[in-house]
């Protein structure tokens, strides 16, 4: 493969990935709004979503997903006053506050998950296939795991100095 046409996929990749996530949203948007589901935003679900049946510090929330554009402290404090999640501090440690679904949570929590459930049998009735969602994923971990290693401080001078 030629450095130009490896250049533009990559970089296809990279706007690919970005515009899924932002088409996921549009999806997400499209169930609240179905349902008519107006006290919750799209983010705000995939949060939900991604706190699923656990409980969670905020940070560990910030890790386990993408929320591009917001700002997770206020997304929780609205989704707290709209009755979706639970905050509480701490036994162990009262500065660190844990977050759980509440019941009005896990009730979207488990809409968005049958949503999903609906999406991946209908992809398995498509062209896509479980091999091409496994080799996806994989690549897309392997260019989180250079990009994440590239922006480590140690290698940075290193990477640097490689590419010059």
């Amino acid at each position: 493969m030629s450095d130009q046409i490896m250049k533009f996929e990559y970089l296809e990749v990279v706007v690919l990935a970005e515009r899924l996530h932002r088409q996921f949203l549009d999806v997400i948007q499209l169930e609240l709004d179905v349902r008519g589901i107006r006290d919750i935003n799209n983010v705000q679900a995939l949060i939900l979503h991604n706190v699923g049946d656990a409980e969670m510090t905020v940070s560990e929330l910030m890790w386990r997903g993408c929320y591009l554009g917001s700002n997770v402290s206020y997304n929780l404090k609205k989704m707290t006053e709209a009755g979706y999640i639970v905050q509480e501090r701490s036994a162990h440690d009262k500065r660190v506050i844990m977050v759980r679904l509440s019941e009005k949570g896990a009730e979207l929590c488990a809409i968005l998950k049958n949503m999903n459930a609906r999406h991946i049998e209908a992809l398995a009735q498509g062209n896509v296939k479980s091999e091409d969602i496994a080799i996806c994923r994989q690549t897309l971990r392997g260019l989180q795991q250079f990009w994440s290693r590239s922006i480590e401080p140690s290698l940075a001078g290193s990477m640097a100095m490689a590419m010059a």
